[in-house]
């Protein structure tokens, strides 16, 4: 493995480089010669650039795993292949040189066969958007190469950490890789079949009885995968299933698209056996802008090509330096690779301790500490056990296998998770400069400054000495993030203790250091505090000394960079807290140490192990049915678990072809005093600048108002306000070309958030909206001096969320006919919006504009009208110069300019008994619109819609106002408004019962609406679902027990508390404007019996195409494989309404029934007359009867509207019912959480496909979770005054936090109300309300995720009750840790803030 001696002397003039024929990259087995000039390039964007784009680009910063693939390269010290996973979009292309590259292509596709990790996540519905799932695939396929037998639920569910999913709530991929694990999983499957009306196997029987189809069949069965010698497993495929369902009679045909009689290729990807014998050569290549690109093959070339080159930067797995030079603009002329060489990738165990080379990656490092574990004494590896920990909750897998050891300690980020531990262990490092002199220095003395250490410009770090511990001496490791998985710190800590027995048999501390990361611009030692330590028996009373001197020693102002002081004040107290504990417990068992903790303490340290999650799943089945009712999975799962699936950006370039880059402001308020394209016009590959004055057509656009400008005339008012654009050759160019432009502002006065748009009464013109019901004002003023009615007045506050669709936004927009058409592809949501905005600002008509799309790879609100300007910008280059514009925002720029979902405030006064029953309610609410109206206004109406819930209140008003604000326009988001008007109430519900003295539950119980009673905007409830979801819901959980249950685990534990919530909701289903409750489809019928449906709506993951061709498949009693949903386009069906509202299925499945019907009884004279064996030769017949076999649908949802002038009106069609009970953990001292359970049951009338439908049901929970908890949204505001006013700091997965895999329930329970169609009326009156009797799933179970954030509440009641806190308390959302731990309110907090504390909150 080399050795770390001092070098020879090297002359960089006389190194032999490879030639340019033999830099070479092994794809998917085939050999490929790189090009000698793409050292800039990513292997990501080479990959993509020879045609392999299953791989993607979600965040370009390796926080997605969209980009997964497997790498490969042989070790030549240890004789064997070493497979990895590893982000493509980090990974410099030359880095990858001489080694073998996986995609998810390589490994099975539709035409030859599905590998068993594509056919597994596939049948499980494990891909909904399916932008993510190739990179799902490929994590779970390299795992499966990694390991040397199959791997545990565990290890699976951590190697999926690095990959993030935005539509499933990750349970059916879960599932689907479950398959591929060590352990038995037959008894879980036995429970969910049970669950799902099934009959599992006794010992009288082999056979499943299938709970789809009530038929035997083999869907239960589960084996132990066979390993064979490659670490991969043999598993049938979906074809040899589906012969198998055929011939127990249950077949569920699931339109694959997999050809019969195709065998799964059964061999892998091989390792090129021409690299086993290719020797490793040194590079020098070159890319764009000079940047020149070294990869040195030993220490002493590394160090001579460093003292040529004293400014390079050295380049171990680039996930540093590729996001600099990405999101940051640096720019570093020349790079040298520090991976191939072998004296840095040494490791040994020498002097007392282990040497580790600065090249030695963290998996590695992680997998050599590992064995230490276990073969060393545990005296010894106290430390190596803090890097093991640490290291599990540093980035993901595909982060950790090319993360350098050294890069990751020169970077000297005052948040890294690894550099308080060297502290504390005492490393040294081993520093090497010009001419190989070597030179020592101690951890403590290394960090020197923000991002500066003691390395001479001609010098570089070597290796690491880290020295076992001894007996007594214990180390540990704290880290506290956002998120637990994936995320940089908060704060972080090593602390060590060395401790020695005294004769009177006290323990005194004989050495320490305590080593706190993320409080400082370095790494910050309590010196004062370890001096104080010495000598200090261990016991309580230097504990309270100890944390008073930390109090004082390490200080934060209130201004700190990254805010949140009180919190990371806080914590500084808890880690040496817990590390106290630890200690004393570790002491107890290794010397009978007698500390007299209580024993409620004794969990504090508990390491927390997530045990791997599961979930059940109930649902019935229509009997008898063909296609509607059954759990087909979606129609293009098999594209997209291979990566065939197309989206926008995946379409090839044509001929001519231009990037796009956006001129956007860099000011929140302010004039436009001259813009300058002189220096982007001389920058390479430079095609032109487009601004107001260039376009063809009109400037004015807007979603409902035309209150925006597509560029900027003479003001801005957001930081990211469109000015121009620039198109170029290349993506990069096209950038960097953009940021030439000059602009010159005059800056004016901004209003940051909605506290100052309060104050200064700025609303958007004519968004003030009232409802009322009953006398409100009457109520109050005889209210006063009342005994028999309470009071209660407060305010909510919750935060935005960013919609984080996998793929960003993209356009690729083309002219033919000479400029007199224009055709885009765009990924959007509402393509009829992209074809009037187009239309509009070219000045031709919509009928020579076409938009069209397959598919995106999420929406959730987020590509309803903030897609289309910027679709409108692209057609402005594209129109002038008659050339094709592709524009595909980045992930930081998408973020920045796109909106997201509004943050709400609202002041609410609500009367009530003494039994909490409620009376009347007053609320006014706000919410932040941004800098133009766009939905802003009808997201409001809806929140005021939902502002009752599912109570009944007498006396009632609600009024709302949208604030104008310098931050870019924020949009429609799932939901939609409802979940921010209901979690109001759900706040309101939860103090009155802090009021009376009672369970909240009681409260929804004791208000519950019923049947008749008339809503505050004059709707009579019809039909109502939510006692029946309640009721069945309070009984599976057994919440009466669970709640026992709570109480008892709270009794016995003071730092660990639980807390339990119930919460229903009743979402109101249609557009709440009636002109778009309408909707068209085209049903075509062809000879061979096949059928092709087109329809206005879009395939964003949520399954509507399969929707549509089960309802067309059982209209036409075919099997499903025999209709095939088309591309959505506005020259197929025009003017369609947006994929939203939760209504598509609804509407288009209406329209799609519509045109079969036609088609049938056009069909039925036919039919009558004649006896014909199969569909496809009754089709025959009427072709040649010459009856037509096309039909245009149409649907309108009926009985609806509402007048805003008298406030009353019928808004919704019906309503979905829901209600879901959580319970939530958490560690009082840091605010860290888990859910150890959730169930929800879900009204969803007669689900036309319950697997799709269950799939939406937990992918809306999991990122209802993310709002009420875990994504918070920081803007340059009065929250946060170090952030550059109005600029989104939280502008991509490293700084927002969407869930993980490891963040979800670990016990997940859905279950769908059985016999409740959605129908309404009586005997001939009776008719269902939406097609099939389905009802609408999209939007409704994302507020129920508030269960886990009253379950949260609640165990910070408990924890506060412990402290002495009782009585009402706030608790603003997302529920982050810092919001969590600073409401337990305890002896830690106390010195920094008071028990009522709110953190800042953008809002």
């Amino acid at each position: 493995m080399g050795s770390l001696d001092a070098p020879s002397v090297v002359d960089t003039e006389v190194m032999e480089f490879a030639k340019p024929e033999d830099v070479i990259l092994y794809v998917n087995g085939k050999c490929h010669v790189l090009p000698p000039d793409v050292a800039h390039q990513t292997l990501l964007e080479y990959l993509r650039g020879i045609g392999l784009t299953g791989t993607k680009l979600g965040c370009g910063e390796g926080g997605c795993g969209a980009c997964t693939v497997m790498l490969s390269h042989y070790d030549w010290q240890a004789g064997t292949i070493v497979n990895r996973a590893i982000n493509a979009c980090l990974a410099p292309v030359y880095s990858v040189e001489g080694m073998h590259v996986v995609t998810v292509e390589g490994i099975g596709n539709r035409r030859l066969g599905l590998h068993p990790v594509q056919e597994a996540l596939a049948s499980a519905h494990g891909s909904q958007c399916g932008f993510c799932t190739p990179g799902f695939v490929m994590s779970m396929y390299s795992l499966l190469r990694t390991k040397k037998n199959a791997p545990t639920q565990s290890e699976i569910e951590e190697c999926l950490a690095g990959n993030l999913c935005r539509c499933t709530g990750y349970r059916p991929i879960l599932d689907a890789f479950r398959k591929f694990a060590k352990s038995e999983t037959a008894a879980y499957t036995n429970e969910a079949i049970k669950a799902a009306g099934g009959q599992a196997p006794t010992k009288d029987t082999e056979q499943f009885i299938c709970p789809s189809t009530g038929k035997p069949c083999d869907c239960g069965k589960v084996s132990k995968p066979k390993v064979v010698e490659n670490g991969t497993a043999e598993h049938k495929s979906l074809t040899e299933e589906k012969k198998e369902r055929e011939a127990n009679g249950a077949e569920l045909d699931n339109n694959t698209g997999v050809k019969d009689n195709v065998p799964v290729p059964r061999e892998e990807p091989i390792f090129p056996p021409k690299l086993f014998r290719r020797k490793t050569q040194p590079l020098f290549l070159r890319g764009r802008q000079g940047l020149q690109w070294y990869r040195p093959t030993s220490l002493a070339q590394l160090v001579a090509l460093k003292a040529k080159y004293p400014n390079a930067k050295m380049v171990g797995g680039n996930t540093e330096v590729g996001i600099e030079t990405r999101f940051k603009n640096f720019q570093y002329p020349v790079l040298i690779a520090t991976t191939h060489v072998p004296e840095l990738l040494a490791m040994k165990v020498t002097g007392g301790g282990v040497e580790i080379g600065a090249s030695v990656t963290l998996t590695n490092l992680l997998e050599s500490f590992s064995h230490f574990v276990r073969e060393r004494s545990e005296d010894e590896t106290s430390g190596c056990k803090a890097i093991i920990e640490q290291l599990r909750w540093f980035a993901g897998a595909q982060i950790r296998n090319v993360s350098s050891l050294g890069g990751n300690i020169v970077t000297a980020s005052p948040i890294s998770d690894l550099n308080p531990l060297w502290i504390a262990t005492g490393a040294v490092f081993t520093v090497i400069g010009n001419g190989g002199a070597t030179r020592k220095v101690a951890a403590k003395d290394f960090f020197i400054g923000y991002r500066k250490v003691d390395l001479k410009k001609d010098e570089i770090l070597a290796s690491v000495f880290m020295p076992f511990t001894k007996r007594f001496e214990y180390v540990k490791e704290y880290k506290q993030a956002h998120r637990r998985d994936d995320d940089i710190a908060l704060v972080n800590a090593g602390l060590r203790v060395t401790l020695k027995s005294e004769s009177d048999g006290a323990w005194t501390v004989e050495d320490s250091c305590l080593a706190y990361g993320g409080v400082a611009a370095v790494v910050v030692v309590a010196k004062k505090t370890q001096e104080f330590l010495k000598g200090k028996p261990w016991n309580r009373e230097t504990l309270d000394q100890a944390l008073a001197l930390l109090e004082k020693e390490i200080f934060m102002a209130d201004n700190a960079p990254g805010g949140m002081v009180e919190f990371r004040r806080s914590l500084i107290s808890s880690f040496f807290f817990k590390f106290y504990l630890h200690t004393c417990y570790k002491l107890e068992a290794h010397a009978g140490f007698e500390h007299g903790l209580p024993e409620t303490y004794r969990s504090a340290v508990a390491q927390y192990e997530r045990e791997p999650s599961k979930g059940i799943q109930y649902f019935q089945t229509a009997k008898d049915a063909t296609a509607v009712g059954l759990p087909f999975q979606h129609q293009s799962a098999n594209l997209q678990v291979t990566g065939e699936a197309e989206y926008v950006d995946d379409i090839a370039m044509p001929a001519r072809g231009l990037h796009a880059g956006l001129v956007l402001s860099t000011k929140p308020h302010a004039r436009i005093v001259s813009i300058d394209a002189s220096e982007a016009e001389k920058f390479p590959g430079f095609e032109g600048f487009f601004c107001a004055k260039d376009l063809p057509g009109a400037n004015d656009i807007g979603a409902i108002v035309h209150d925006e400008e597509l560029f900027a005339t003479e003001f801005v008012t957001c930081v990211g306000h469109l000015i121009g654009i620039v198109v170029a050759d290349t993506h990069e160019n096209a950038k960097d070309a953009a940021r030439k432009v000059k602009i010159e502002y005059e800056e004016l006065p901004a209003l940051l958030d909605l506290d100052a748009a309060v104050a200064a009464n700025k609303f958007h013109p004519g968004s003030e909206r009232v409802l009322e019901m009953g006398d409100v004002n009457s109520f109050f003023e005889n209210a006063k001096g009342s005994d028999d009615v309470l009071v209660a007045e407060g305010e909510v506050r919750m935060g935005g969320q960013e919609h984080f669709y996998l793929e960003p936004n993209s356009t690729l927009v083309w002219t033919t006919d000479s400029g007199n058409e224009v055709h885009l592809v765009s990924s959007t949501q509402a393509p009829q919006k992209h074809q009037r905005y187009v239309s509009h600002v070219l000045g031709i008509p919509m009928n020579k504009v076409v938009c069209k799309l397959k598919r995106i790879g999420g929406g959730f609100g987020g590509k309803e009208t903030r897609s289309a300007y910027i679709a409108a910008a692209a057609s402005v280059p594209a129109y002038l110069l008659q050339r094709p514009v592709r524009i595909t925002l980045d992930r930081d720029m998408d973020m920045a300019i796109t909106g997201q979902r509004h943050a709400f405030m609202a002041k609410y006064k609500v009367g009530f008994t003494k039994e909490g029953k409620v009376l009347a309610l007053d609320i006014d609410m706000y919410n932040n619109g941004g800098n133009s109206l766009d939905l802003s206004g009808s997201v409001l109406e809806r929140a005021l819609f939902h502002s009752d819930n599912v109570y009944h209140i007498k006396d009632m008003r609600v009024r709302g106002r949208v604030c104008f604000t310098n931050q870019s326009s924020n949009t429609a988001f799932r939901g939609f408004g409802g979940p921010q008007g209901m979690l109001i109430v759900e706040n309101w519900i939860e103090r009155v019962a802090s009021e009376v003295g009672r369970r909240p539950e009681e409260i929804r119980e004791l208000n519950f609406q019923e049947e008749g009673q008339e809503l505050h905007y004059g709707q009579l409830l019809e039909a109502p679902r939510h006692r029946n979801v309640w009721a069945e819901l309070k009984n599976s959980c057994e919440f009466e027990r669970q709640l026992a249950e709570v109480e008892a685990f709270n009794a016995q534990h003071r730092w660990k508390k639980r807390g339990l919530s119930m919460v229903p909701t009743k979402f109101g289903i249609s557009f709440t404007t009636k002109f778009l409750n309408q909707a068209g489809a085209l049903v075509q019928v062809y000879t061979d019996g096949t059928v092709l449906v087109t329809h206005g709506g879009v395939e964003m993951g949520q399954g509507l195409h399969t929707k549509m061709a089960q309802i067309a498949a059982s209209e036409f009693g075919i099997a499903l494989k025999d209709v095939f949903v088309s591309e959505t386009a506005t020259d197929k069906v025009p003017n369609s309404s947006p994929t939203a509202a939760s209504a598509s299925a609804d509407m288009y499945g209406g329209a799609v029934l519509d045109a079969c019907e036609q088609i049938k009884a056009r069909m039925k004279p036919v039919a009558d007359k004649g006896n014909f064996a199969t569909f496809a030769e009754l089709v025959n017949e009427c072709y040649l009867q010459r009856i037509d076999l096309s039909g245009h649908g149409f649907y309108i949802t009926p009985d609806i509207g509402m007048d805003w002038d008298t406030g009353k009106g019928r808004p919704f069609s019906y309503f979905t019912f829901g209600a879901a009970f959580a319970v939530a953990e958490i560690d009082t001292l840091t605010g860290d959480f888990h859910l150890p359970r959730v169930d929800i049951v879900m009204d969803l009338g007669n689900s036309l496909n319950p697997a799709i439908d269950i799939g939406q049901v937990e992918g809306g929970y999991v990122q209802g979770l993310g709002w009420v908890i875990l994504e918070e949204l920081k803007w340059g505001d009065s929250a946060h005054p170090w952030i550059r006013p109005g600029n989104l700091f939280t502008q991509g997965p490293g700084t927002y936090k969407i869930p993980t895999v490891n963040d979800i329930p670990i016990d997940f329970r859905v279950s769908l109300l059985k016999d409740a169609p959605n129908r309404k009326g009586v005997g001939e009156k009776e008719r269902s309300l939406a097609v099939h009797s389905s009802k609408a799933v999209g939007e409704p179970p994302l507020f129920l995720a508030a269960s886990a954030f009253f379950a949260i509440k609640d165990a910070i009641s408990a924890a506060r009750k412990d402290g002495g806190h009782t009585g009402w308390f706030v608790l603003d959302s997302p529920a982050t840790p810092e919001r969590i731990r600073m409401a337990c309110a305890d002896e830690f907090t106390q010195p920094f803030a008071k028990p009522d504390i709110r953190p800042k909150l953008s809002v």
